[in-house]
C-alpha cells in the first residue's frame, strides 16, 4: 500500500451539504506526559504542564503519518507474525464447512465504524445507507443461517471507499478491486482505510492550522509564565545561552589556514574586529544563539529552558547537518579528481549521494570504518563511470590520493570538512535573516551539489526558530535589553525571523 504522501481533503460526494470534517478522536495520538531525560525538577514540571500536542500542531504541518517498521526489526517481525496469524485464522474460518463468520463479523463492524467516521456531518443519506447495509444485527442473523455474503459486502465497502477517499488514494482503491481472494481483499481494505483515516485527521488539522498555531503560542507562553511566576530563576539557563551568543558575535569565526580554499570564507582579523565591532541587535544575538544549539555539548545540562520541548528536534537537525557536512566534503573532494564531466550529470551526483548516505549510517560510532567504505565505493564508481564514458580512468596514483583524501574526512580537524561545516552554518545563519530561497541564490562553493538537502534543512530550522520566537519572544527581548547597551543596539525588540 502507498505511503501517506500529503494532507489532502477527502472527496466531497454529491449529497454532501457542507460542514466541517470530524475525524475520530481516537485517531489522535495521546499526549505524552513524560519529561526530558534527567532535567531539574522545575523543568520536569514545565514539560509535563505544557501540552506536547499543542507544540506539535504549532510546529508540524504533516502531523500524522504511517509508522513503517523496518522488516528486520524485532517489533516489525512480531507485528508481521501476529497479523499473518490473524488473517490465516480468518481464512480457516471462512473455508470451514459450514463457514464460521465470527471474525468476519468483527471486521465488518470495525469497517462500518471507520466508514462512518469518514463522513461529513451532513452526509445523512450515506450515513443511513451504511447503517442499513452494514446492520450488524441483520448480518449476524444471516451468518447464523450461513447466508452472509462476504465478497458482496466487500464490494460495497470498496465502492464506498472510492467515493470517500482522497484523490491520492484512488490508485490504491482501484488495485483492491482486482483482488479476488476474500481474505486478501479484507486485509487490503483495512490497510487503505487506515491511510484514509490519517488523511482525514491531517486534513482537519491542516484546515485548522492557523487557529491551532495561534492557540498553541498563547497556551505555551501562558503555561511558561505560570511557572515563571512561581520560580523567577526559571530563565537562568536561557540568559546564559544568550549571553554566550552575544559574546560569540564579538569574536571572528575560525579559519582553516591549511587550505587556500578557506580564503573564500572571509572574516576580519581579531584586531579589525576589536577596532570596528559590528553593532549588535537582538535578532543577531538570537540567531547566533540558535546556531550554537546545533553545536551543543550533550554533557552540558544547562540547556535553555525555553527550548526544552524542541531539544529532540534540534538534535535531529544537528545529525542531519553533520551528515550533509560529510556528504558535501566527499562530493567536493571527488569532483576535484573527476572533473566537470561526471559531476555535470545530476544522475551521477545523485548516485554518489545515495552511496555516501547509506554508508554513513554508522559514521557516529565507527567513523574510520564508515569513511573507508565510502572512499572505496566512491573511487570505484568514479573509475567505472569514466571508463563507461570512454574517458581516461583514474591512474593508480590518483586513485590512491582520492581514497586517502576521502578517508581524511573522518578527522574533525580535516580542512575540507571544516570549511564545509563553516559554510553550512553560514547558510543557516543567512536563512534566519533572509529566508531559504534568497539564501540559495548565492551558495558558496562546495554546497551547490547539496542544494536540495540544504533547502530542506534550512526550512526545518526556520520553522523551529520561528515558532520558538513567537512563543518566547517577549522573554528574549527583556533578557537582551540587559546584554545590549543602547549605543550598540540596532533595534530594541526581538523580531521573528
Amino acid at each position: 500500500m502507498p505511503d501517506v504522501e500529503e494532507s489532502v481533503p477527502p472527496k466531497d460526494p454529491g449529497d454532501s451539504e457542507g460542514g466541517s470534517c470530524k475525524p475520530e478522536t481516537s485517531g489522535l495520538p495521546q499526549e505524552d506526559k513524560s519529561g526530558p531525560e534527567d532535567p531539574p525538577p522545575c523543568l520536569t514540571e514545565t514539560v509535563n504542564e505544557v501540552s506536547k500536542l499543542s507544540n506539535e500542531i504549532g510546529m508540524n504541518h504533516d502531523y500524522m503519518e504511517e509508522k513503517v517498521l523496518p522488516p528486520s526489526s524485532l517489533e516489525g517481525k512480531v507485528k508481521e507474525t501476529m497479523h499473518n496469524a490473524f488473517w490465516d485464522h480468518l481464512k480457516e474460518q471462512l473455508s470451514a464447512t459450514p463457514p464460521d463468520f465470527s471474525c468476519a463479523l468483527e471486521l465488518l463492524k470495525e469497517i462500518k465504524e471507520i466508514l462512518l467516521s469518514l463522513l461529513l456531518p451532513r452526509q445523512n443519506r450515506l450515513r443511513i445507507e451504511i447503517e442499513e447495509t452494514l446492520d450488524m444485527d441483520l448480518l449476524k442473523e444471516k451468518a447464523e443461517h450461513g447466508a452472509l455474503k462476504v465478497p458482496t459486502l466487500s464490494k460495497y465497502v470498496l465502492n464506498m471507499m472510492a467515493l470517500l477517499c482522497a484523490p491520492v488514494r484512488d490508485e490504491a482503491v482501484q488495485k483492491l478491486e482486482n483482488i479476488t481472494d476474500p481474505v486478501w481483499l479484507l486485509r487490503g481494505i483495512f490497510q487503505v482505510l487506515g491511510l484514509m483515516k490519517m488523511d482525514m485527521v491531517n486534513y482537519t488539522i491542516q484546515s485548522l492550522q492557523p487557529h491551532l498555531q495561534e492557540h498553541s503560542i498563547q497556551y505555551e507562553r501562558a503555561k511558561f509564565q505560570e511557572l515563571l511566576n512561581k520560580q523567577p530563576s526559571l530563565l537562568n539557563h536561557t540568559t546564559k545561552w544568550l549571553t554566550q551568543a552575544a559574546a560569540d558575535l564579538t569574536m571572528s569565526p575560525p579559519t582553516c589556514p591549511d587550505t587556500s580554499d578557506s580564503s573564500s570564507v572571509a572574516s576580519p582579523s581579531p584586531n579589525e574586529a576589536a577596532k570596528n565591532p559590528e553593532p549588535l541587535s537582538p535578532t543577531m544575538v538570537l540567531s547566533q544563539g540558535f546556531l550554537n544549539l546545533l553545536l551543543w555539548d550533550p554533557e552540558n545540562e544547562e540547556f535553555p529552558e525555553t527550548l526544552l520541548m524542541d531539544r529532540t528536534r534540534l538534535q535531529e537537525l544537528e545529525s542531519q547537518l553533520h551528515q550533509l557536512t560529510i556528504m558535501a566534503s566527499v562530493l567536493l573532494v571527488s569532483s576535484s579528481f573527476s572533473g566537470s564531466v561526471l559531476f555535470g550529470s545530476p544522475q551521477f551526483v545523485d548516485k554518489l549521494k545515495r552511496i555516501t548516505k547509506s554508508l554513513l549510517e554508522d559514521f557516529q560510532s565507527r567513523p574510520e570504518e564508515a569513511i573507508l567504505s565510502v572512499s572505496e565505493q566512491v573511487s570505484q564508481e568514479i573509475h567505472q563511470s569514466l571508463k563507461n564514458m570512454g574517458l581516461a580512468a583514474l591512474s593508480s596514483d590518483n586513485a590512491t590520493s582520492l581514497m586517502g583524501q576521502l578517508q581524511n574526512i573522518a578527522k574533525k580537524e580535516n580542512c575540507v570538512r571544516s570549511v564545509i561545516d563553516q559554510r553550512i552554518h553560514l547558510f543557516l545563519k543567512c536563512c534566519l535573516v533572509l529566508g531559504v530561497q534568497r539564501s540559495l541564490l548565492d551558495l558558496p562553493g562546495g554546497l551547490t551539489l547539496i542544494e536540495a538537502e540544504l533547502a530542506e534543512l534550512g526550512q526545518k530550522f526556520i520553522n523551529l526558530t520561528h515558532h520558538n520566537q513567537e512563543v518566547f519572544g517577549p522573554y528574549y527581548t527583556e533578557i537582551l535589553k540587559t546584554l545590549i547597551s543602547p549605543s550598540q543596539a540596532l533595534e530594541t525588540k526581538v523580531e521573528s525571523v
